[in-house]
């Protein structure tokens, strides 16, 4: 069971916002590590390597790592470096980092995070994005931050109801940015969050400065005049989302039967950690977030046991039911090397706006872990260009 630390003081006078610190009961830490000496792994595949899923030998050095060289007390006090609080939104407790800049005039700037990520992804951007000038950087690309965590992910529990389609967080978390006084401010997001990000773009609420992206998920419709603009890029583009969805189960699954995948990751924390295959990039060798932030983001999925509501979204989106709208905010996208990509004719078709593309070399589809210095520059490139 995870602590709530409330310290009985509301922020800016608005008693429906309250404090508070993240802090994991040491009873949770040790059922954690007897669990972990208990694991029983399966048989292995022949070759035992990434062809046929998470393989033991990187489960096995991992484990190890996680009963004996990671360190959860020190990421907690990392996370807590930072102050959270906790808020009531359409009747879902929203959980969220709150950092305003000390800079006159910094723009807000609305973080969210991807599946299966958490607000940890934007750890390591907070201070260079929120005081430039101590990184190196400019005071006038300040921004004053929110990082929330979507409805049924990390702190953002109990999920209370049906319903959580990527439109509906976006419309919360619209509502949070006006009960913390930001009447205009710009969004960022990857994967899950860069759905919201796009949500938010399609909503256009007053004051909405523009969406910044990793991702923009669009897709062919079937029309052959749609390949007439490819570039040798885009079908190169459009192999690699092929091989994405040839090897990731996370859409199909959930999509499906969240709650019956849920009951193996919830009850195993070595099944969570395979389940998150993702940060590995599905062993392909070109993955750049560490152990420690691996077993970070898995270690919050399991102690806050979220496993079966972060994946719900899946479902949501698959029987919503809703046709798909045109993006006309302005918009930003940062093409990571290694994650699968956006296909920029596509997304031109979905997006009238797009006023920013960028593209890297070096990092992938958890670009705010392994490259936050390039993500953060863009995201002050996109930003004061606007």
């Amino acid at each position: 069971m995870f602590l709530y630390g409330f310290y009985g003081k509301a922020m800016n006078t608005n008693e429906s916002i309250r404090t508070f610190t993240v802090t994991i009961d040491q009873a949770d830490l040790d059922d954690l590590n007897a669990r972990l000496a208990r694991t029983r792994l399966p048989e292995p595949a022949p070759g035992d390597d990434w062809d046929y899923g998470t393989p033991n030998h990187y489960l096995s050095e991992m484990v190890d790592h996680w009963r004996n060289g990671f360190d959860w007390r020190a990421q907690e006090a990392r996370m807590n470096e930072f102050p959270h609080y906790l808020t009531e939104i359409d009747g879902q407790t929203v959980h969220f980092i709150h950092v305003p800049s000390k800079v006159e005039g910094a723009t807000p700037l609305l973080l969210t995070h991807t599946y299966p990520g958490s607000f940890v992804d934007f750890l390591d951007m907070i201070g260079p994005l929120t005081d430039p000038s101590s990184y190196g950087g400019s005071d006038a690309d300040a921004f004053s931050v929110v990082v929330p965590s979507i409805p049924g992910f990390g702190f953002s529990t109990p999920l209370v109801d049906r319903g959580w389609t990527m439109a509906r967080v976006a419309r919360t978390f619209d509502t949070l940015m006006r009960r913390l006084g930001y009447d205009s401010y710009g969004a960022h997001g990857s994967d899950a969050g860069a759905m919201v990000a796009r949500e938010l773009g399609v909503l256009n609420p007053p004051g909405f400065l523009g969406l910044h992206v990793l991702q923009l998920f669009s897709f062919p419709s079937g029309d052959p005049a749609e390949f007439e603009k490819f570039t040798p890029e885009d079908y190169a583009a459009l192999e690699h989302l092929k091989w994405f969805q040839s090897v990731g189960g996370y859409n199909a699954i959930n999509s499906t039967r969240p709650q019956t995948v849920a009951v193996g990751i919830s009850d195993s924390p070595v099944g969570q950690l395979a389940w998150n295959e993702l940060f590995n990039n599905f062993g392909n060798g070109t993955s750049l977030v560490s152990r420690d932030q691996i077993l970070t983001e898995v270690s919050l999925y399991w102690f806050t046991n979220t496993s079966a509501a972060a994946g719900r979204y899946h479902y949501e989106e698959a029987h919503a039911g809703t046709e798909p709208a045109l993006n006309h905010a302005p918009t930003g996208v940062a093409v990571f090397a290694d994650d699968f990509k956006t296909i920029r004719p596509l997304a031109e078709r979905d997006n009238t706006q797009i006023i920013h593309w960028s593209n890297f070399s070096n990092g992938g589809h958890f670009a705010s872990l392994e490259r936050p210095d390039d993500v953060t520059a863009d995201l002050r490139t996109f930003f004061r260009n606007l």
